[in-house]
């Protein structure tokens, strides 16, 4: 079974094992479940299809479905945005002719998007491109996280970050929360782009240096990080729950810009006011991009 085929196939079956038969408007099924989630018959009815076709895209079969199907399965799969986005990106990769790989390129910021990024003193901000590796920080979002610029260029890589590095997980109070959707996010990444070579190599290197890593990847569930919260145990400052906002860079849809704030007057705005009193200070060098 080709890769992509393997890929779709598990992933239905996740998907499917999520599923609340009483939220699909199941009736109720005098046969005892002896796994959770729906049944393939059941998804196939939904979706309105065979249950021998649905039967053959799980077993990975050499099936290319309409956009409608596509569509219905989605709806019987209850998958939200991400999922739908991720469930498209399989099936064309299943659907895509043999192509010639091409060389991996390498994701830079322009000079200007540095020098904006220096200008919000004020604000945390992070720059994240292709399988969340950091192009960018500014010097707040240095000092809230990690000096990211200090590390080897191989390992400036927020997921990885998030789950190789001891530091990350003192730091972050919810960290289960925040490397599972770390991870949920870099499954979203490899499903767009399957034959990427640096992708694939991250993944190894997490599947053979983190168990969470492991356990998380096999669940193939699929996250987009567009907004939400994290809450911090900052070494020199204390706890800070931070909101984000994120914004896809015009001219670079796959890098995206990540704005860090807090709540005005809350002991978050004052711990973060302190970290950046502190950054900011004349005897505190600032590193060059």
């Amino acid at each position: 079974m080709a890769t992509s085929n393997r890929e779709l196939a598990d992933f239905l079956r996740r998907a499917r094992a999520q599923c609340d038969p009483a939220r699909a408007g199941l009736p109720p099924d005098a046969r005892v479940r002896r796994v959770p989630g729906l049944r393939r018959e059941e998804v196939a009815r939904l979706a309105g299809v065979s249950a021998d076709y649905y039967a053959r895209l799980e077993q990975g079969r050499h099936i290319t479905p309409s956009p409608a199907v596509v569509e219905a399965l989605a709806q019987a799969l209850e998958l939200d945005a991400a999922g739908r986005a991720h469930l498209n990106d399989l099936i064309g990769a299943t659907a895509a002719a043999p192509r010639r790989r091409r060389p991996p390129t390498v994701q830079r910021l322009r000079p200007g998007l540095h020098q904006l990024l220096d200008s919000m003193e004020g604000t945390p901000a992070l720059v994240l491109g292709r399988r969340a590796d950091v192009l960018g920080a500014n010097r707040i979002a240095k000092a809230l996280f990690t000096d990211f610029d200090a590390l080897p260029p191989a390992q400036r890589n927020y997921t990885r970050w998030l789950l190789l590095d001891p530091a990350a997980r003192t730091l972050f109070v919810d960290w289960d929360l925040q490397a599972r959707a770390a991870v949920e996010n870099l499954r979203l990444d490899a499903g767009r782009t399957p034959d990427d070579q640096p992708t694939q190599h991250l993944i190894t290197e997490l599947k053979e240096n983190s168990t969470e890593f492991g356990r998380w990847w096999q669940q193939h569930r699929v996250h987009q990080r567009t907004h939400g919260a994290k809450r911090l145990l900052h070494p020199l400052v204390g706890e800070v729950t931070v909101q984000y906002e994120t914004f896809t860079l015009p001219g670079d849809t796959e890098a995206a810009v990540f704005l860090y704030s807090t709540e005005a007057g809350s002991p978050s705005r004052h711990a973060l006011d302190l970290l950046i009193s502190w950054t900011l200070s004349p005897t505190v060098p600032r590193s060059e991009p």
